[in-house]
């Protein structure tokens, strides 16, 4: 009889130990499966990261804050930052009433023409987007920065975007 009971708990042991066996390798193969797909995406968001840096360091090219030759215009101005201040003095242009004068048109959907967007090129050379709120166009500015800390502006060349 004890025998029987030990040959009963025996097999069931083994049985269980089958169960738990085949339960953890099935569990084991489904979690290797979901590692080697985190680790393809993985190397996929990395090279989306090296692009979308190559992308940016390609969009950063003409600019005024990694140029430092352009920059060394203004050493002996002490700015911190003059990027930020020379596109503060463009945008004091929008502060007039009605259009802002450096852009040669008046705004079509009752509103004035404003510039919104700046990107300072280099340490003479700016382009700028503006809009009526309907309306945009882009106009490339030619700047000094002068000693006394005044900016002044040349409009070079602008276009109106047409509407269908």
């Amino acid at each position: 009889m004890k025998r029987n009971i030990f040959m009963y708990l025996f097999f069931f042991a083994v049985l269980y130990i089958v169960y738990q066996y085949v339960s953890a390798k099935k569990y084991f193969e489904k979690e290797t499966v979901k590692i080697e797909h985190l680790e393809e995406s993985n190397v996929r968001l990395n090279d989306s990261i090296e692009t979308l840096t190559l992308n940016n360091l390609d969009l950063q090219y003409f600019s005024l804050e990694n140029n430092d030759d352009a920059l060394a215009y203004y050493d002996h101005l002490q700015l911190e930052n003059p990027s930020r201040y020379i596109a503060d003095k463009l945008l004091e242009t929008n502060e007039q009433k009605g259009n802002n004068p450096l852009i040669p048109y008046d705004g079509m959907s009752g509103a004035p023409m404003k510039i919104n967007k700046i990107k300072i090129l280099n340490h003479k050379w700016i382009i700028a987007d503006f809009s009526d709120g309907k309306y945009w166009g882009e106009l490339m500015l030619e700047y000094q920065l002068k000693d006394d800390l005044g900016v002044d502006f040349t409009v070079l060349d602008h276009l109106l975007y047409t509407r269908n």
